[in-house]
């Protein structure tokens, strides 16, 4: 099965229909061999960690949940490792990079979600999920439906989510090791794969706290160095980036007065969101998907009460709101010391590498070649650490929700559902290194946002109602949750980021990049009103059930492995 997935890559690059995704990458670069040692040492020191793992990896709960013996200050800091992806570290500096002030809203957006998973729905979920969110999302409801909804939607986040690493960890060891980009994918699939096949849910927690304290740590060195340049006056760093931006826009051919407004620009909203409309969907995307999150979610079931769930959750935001201060001048310092470094550039002026690499020239920049190999192997960590997570996610979707659940009705022994799980995970990873071929040139923090916004037009409003309100059923819940899904992804594809950077088309037919704004309200009518109207002998049940999910949900008595507080 390895063998077959390290050979996937070779044989899509062959098949005329990723000629396009293949075609027009930026140039090879040349073997970094610091870089490389770099990565074999972390290499070498996870996969020890994965076999570690595996020795304790006997059960479904292990595989799953660490068998819930994670402490909320270590699960903290792995939320944390989940949360800090591709996206965060690549992606947000890369667009602050280009746009200046605009790319704040990704930061802002990932961060405001958390007080409403920390005031609404830790504690809630710890006391009444087992392994999934389907677990809490169909406590009170018929199984079958709804967990066959759930289970679908954390694929579709999760596969949406997995092109944001792959494009990044390809890109990353494209440009370190002079491997050809799709080449790069598999390796990343193929290591992705051993992590999560041998070692479940404890492997990758210790990965994620590994790799969180490494990140943020190198994040904090390259913050210190970039603004030590200017006296740590971010105003002095600002100002100097502004008169880069000027520059770049003069060397363009604009005259002054326009090119000097081109470089201001970067320091107020329009480069990047283009209105008002635009700007409100985004934000509802990333603060709400955050909450919606399956593979995020998934962690509260790793602690063992809910005193440690919502210690988990005040710790993940502290350690996740200084990461995201800390892109913001990195991303401002990648625009001073490497946007006129023709070092940095290739014969076209671009990046090279991609854009999606601002932070890994800036780390050059600062530190030589040593650095660069140590923030490349941070990096790469940070993206093995999610897909991990993302993986995990995914294959209990799969395994717990529909295999052991819906098809075999809670009759499935412990071992059928994680020979499931095993292949579900073999599965993903092929699905994982196709997509992430296809789409190479997307900004992989706008990939992710794509994920937020069907998590929070699928799986936010279906949590939120089904924990809060009594009248909700499971018809509601079904109805409501699909077309919050479908109209998600149906309108991401109609959108401009799939309609025409991916398909080619002239014009988008849904104008907006993302859809929150009309699929998410959408979504909780429709839970609401399918609900109220539902008279059917279900729904009854679905009523009366809500008081002993209350109960449990407050005081955490009958929950797995939880005592009441």
């Amino acid at each position: 099965m390895i063998r077959w997935l390290l050979a996937l890559p070779l044989t899509l690059a062959a098949t005329p229909a990723f000629a396009d995704a293949i075609a027009g990458q930026t140039r090879q670069q040349p073997t970094n061999w610091t870089a490389i040692l770099m990565f074999a040492i972390f290499a070498l020191f996870t996969l020890g960690i994965t076999r570690w793992a595996a020795r304790r990896t006997r059960t479904v709960s292990d595989f799953y949940t660490a068998g819930g013996g994670i402490t909320g200050f270590q699960n903290g800091l792995a939320i944390a490792g989940d949360y800090m992806s591709a996206a965060s570290f690549l992606g947000i500096s890369a667009q602050i990079f280009a746009d200046g002030y605009d790319g704040l809203i990704y930061s802002i957006g990932f961060l405001v979600g958390w007080p409403i998973i920390l005031f609404l729905m830790a504690e809630r979920l710890r006391n009444l999920g087992k392994y999934t969110f389907a677990d809490v999302a169909s406590f009170r409801f018929a199984q079958a439906p709804v967990r066959s909804f759930a289970a679908t939607s954390t694929l579709v986040v999760v596969l949406f989510y997995l092109i944001a690493q792959m494009v990044g960890a390809g890109q990353l060891i494209k440009l370190l090791f002079g491997l050809r980009y799709e080449y790069a994918v598999g390796i990343v699939g193929v290591l992705m794969t051993l992590y999560v096949l041998f070692g479940g849910m404890t492997a990758t927690t210790w990965v994620q706290i590994i790799k969180a304290v490494l990140l943020l740590g190198a994040a904090t060195f390259m913050a210190i160095m970039v603004l030590a340049q200017f006296g740590f006056s971010p105003e002095a760093l600002f100002a100097r980036a502004v008169q880069v931006k000027t520059g770049l826009a003069a060397a363009t051919g604009l005259s002054p007065a326009d090119a000097a407004t081109r470089g201001q620009s970067i320091m107020g909203p329009g480069n990047f969101i283009k209105d008002p409309v635009s700007a409100i969907s985004f934000g509802m995307a990333l603060m709400f998907g955050t909450a919606g999150l399956p593979h995020i979610l998934m962690r509260f079931f790793t602690v063992p009460d809910a005193r440690a769930a919502r210690t988990s959750v005040l710790w993940a935001t502290g350690w996740i709101g200084y990461f995201y201060l800390l892109t913001f001048i990195i991303g401002f310092g990648a625009i001073v010391m490497v946007a006129t470094d023709p070092g940095y550039l290739d014969e076209t002026g671009a990046l090279v590498g991609g854009g999606n690499m601002a932070a890994i020239h800036l780390a050059h920049a600062i530190g030589g070649n040593l650095f660069l190999g140590f923030i490349s192997a941070v990096a790469f960590a940070t993206i093995l650490a999610v897909v991990a997570g993302l993986t995990l996610s995914g294959a209990s979707a799969v395994s717990h929700d529909l295999y052991a659940t819906v098809f075999r009705k809670g009759a499935a022994d412990s071992a059928a559902e994680l020979r499931v799980s095993r292949r579900t995970v073999l599965v993903l990873a092929a699905a994982a290194i196709l997509l992430g071929i296809v789409f190479e040139k997307q900004n992989v923090a706008f990939m992710v946002s794509l994920a937020f916004a069907v998590a929070a037009s699928g799986n936010f409003p279906v949590l939120i109602l089904s924990l809060l309100w009594e009248g909700c059923t499971t018809r509601g819940v079904v109805a409501g949750g699909t077309l919050g899904l479908v109209l998600a992804v149906v309108l991401t594809v109609l959108s401009p980021a799939v309609w025409v950077t991916i398909l080619g088309h002239p014009a988008a037919i849904f104008p907006y990049s993302s859809p929150a704004i009309l699929s998410m309200p959408l979504a909780f009518l429709t839970i609401w009103l399918v609900s109220i109207l539902d008279r059917s002998p279900r729904a009854a049940v679905d009523h009366a059930g809500y008081a002993a999910q209350r109960i449990r949900a407050e005081t955490g008595i009958g929950a797995s492995g939880a005592s009441a507080h």
